[in-house]
């Protein structure tokens, strides 16, 4: 008697399983920041062609989110939050994702270099590969410290948009590269701490897996002290006005004081809404407001 292996079937993706490859909600952020480096830029930018370097960094932040998910198929499929993803799902083969992904890379950084300029275009390239190949393939896997050093592939954006309008590289750009990079830790530890149990199932070693709460909540409130320093730092050196400063000020403030609840918080009490949700949940809206206040800064002192 022979026994036969049952072969997974892959039903067939449709458009809406490609835009979930992209990750919509994470490449909203990230367009929203590189549109914000763009319209801080001292000089204008031909809409057109401003529209296209956008649709660039959205393509290029999709491509990446689609080689992410290509390459971590199988850790999707072992989290809750993931398994409902196109691969993990089986809506769709890993080499349809694989083919998507570098085509879409190919085409935002090609389009970029025609657009705009050769920089934004290498920069836009940079931050790809440094998302897949650094973050993905090599950190996230191996080392609590992914989010650390990973953070810098989401920082890229606000100097892609710089870039794209002048040309160039300056301080303020710069400096909200620094703010995201440093945001980053932060943020994605507030989201490990209250998915640990998700991390833990797929091996993946976020520090609330590798170290525990404790730590992990110190460090949250470590690293919310550069990243303040570095918010308020703009305004500071004098490349913005007091409309960013006041509100970069009151927005840090009430970030400080949640990155304080959480690192303050006794592993295993109970409450109705943990304070590391509030501050996940402020941490997002904290960078739209931080980014909107550059650009409001910018039209009222130009």
């Amino acid at each position: 008697m022979t026994t036969t292996t049952a072969t997974p079937i892959i039903l067939p993706a449709d458009w809406r399983d490609f835009l979930a490859l992209t990750k919509p909600r994470v490449m909203t952020l990230v367009v929203f920041t590189g549109l914000c480096g763009m319209l801080a830029a001292p000089v204008a930018i031909d809409p057109v062609l401003g529209f296209t370097a956008i649709l660039c960094i959205a393509l290029g932040a999709g491509a990446a989110g689609a080689l992410n998910q290509w390459y971590e198929a199988d850790l999707d499929a072992k989290m809750k939050r993931t398994a409902r993803r196109p691969l993990p799902a089986g809506r769709m083969d890993r080499q349809s994702a694989l083919h998507f992904g570098v085509g879409l890379a190919s085409f935002s950084v090609i389009l970029m270099g025609l657009a705009a300029n050769l920089l934004a275009a290498g920069i836009l390239a940079v931050s790809i590969l440094f998302y897949v190949l650094v973050y993905t393939v090599w950190l996230k896997r191996r080392t609590p410290q992914n989010i650390v050093i990973g953070g810098a592939a989401g920082a890229f954006p606000p100097l892609i948009g710089w870039a794209a309008a002048t040309g160039h590289v300056a301080t303020l750009p710069l400096l909200l590269f620094a703010i995201v990079f440093l945001w980053t830790p932060p943020h994605f530890w507030a989201l490990a701490l209250f998915m640990k149990s998700d991390y833990a199932a797929a091996g993946v070693p976020m520090l609330p897996v590798v170290s525990g709460e404790r730590v992990t909540r110190t460090q949250i409130g470590l690293y919310t002290i550069p990243m303040a320093v570095a918010a308020i730092a703009p305004w500071a050196l004098g490349l913005t006005g007091a409309v960013y400063g006041l509100v970069a000020a009151i927005a840090t403030l009430v970030f400080a004081a949640l990155a304080l609840q959480v690192s303050l918080r006794t592993t295993g009490a109970k409450d109705a809404m943990r304070p590391e949700k509030r501050l996940f949940a402020w941490s997002v809206l904290y960078l739209f407001i931080l980014f909107g206040a550059v650009v409001i800064d910018r039209w009222v002192f130009a």
